[in-house]
């Protein structure tokens, strides 16, 4: 079995994490890209009409652009993204709802400027749905994601 870094990243900070940790540890990394990307207008949260917020209001599908070819022969998934609204952005939602994640280990790891992680794991659960196991933390570096 082997070991996939998914991640997906508005304005690069989660990607280059998942970059650094993926080639740290000898992952496969894909990075997960909505089909309409973002602008950055589009991921202005102090803006209460913007894409994100009426995404992340709404529990609006946010489709993914790509998929992960032979996604069964991943035993661990570390899944990373920014933290909106105390949560993962609908993307990762889509993305993981669009797998079988039954018996994997999974790790959330997010980014944020100021945000802690909440109750992401329990929001995203559902979307892991037969994940063995899933487990959060905020990460500011690839050295804290397996720490």
């Amino acid at each position: 079995m082997s070991t996939l870094v998914a991640c997906f990243s508005a304005g690069g900070t989660t990607a280059g994490v998942a970059k650094e940790f993926a080639q740290s540890i000898g992952a496969d990394l894909f990075e997960i890209v909505p089909q309409e990307p973002y602008t950055k207008a589009d991921i202005n949260f102090l803006n209460p009409v913007s894409r994100c917020n009426r995404e992340q209001i709404g529990g609006k599908e946010v489709p993914v652009a790509g998929r992960i070819e032979d996604f069964g022969r991943y035993d661990t998934i570390y899944l990373g993204f920014p933290i909106w609204y105390g949560q993962a952005p609908r993307v990762i939602h889509t993305f993981a709802e669009g797998y079988d994640w039954t018996g994997k280990t999974v790790h959330l790891f997010a980014t944020s400027g100021g945000s802690g992680i909440g109750k992401t794991a329990e929001k995203l659960s559902p979307s892991l749905k037969g994940a063995a196991s899933v487990d959060a933390r905020v990460v500011k570096s690839a050295s804290q994601i397996a720490g």
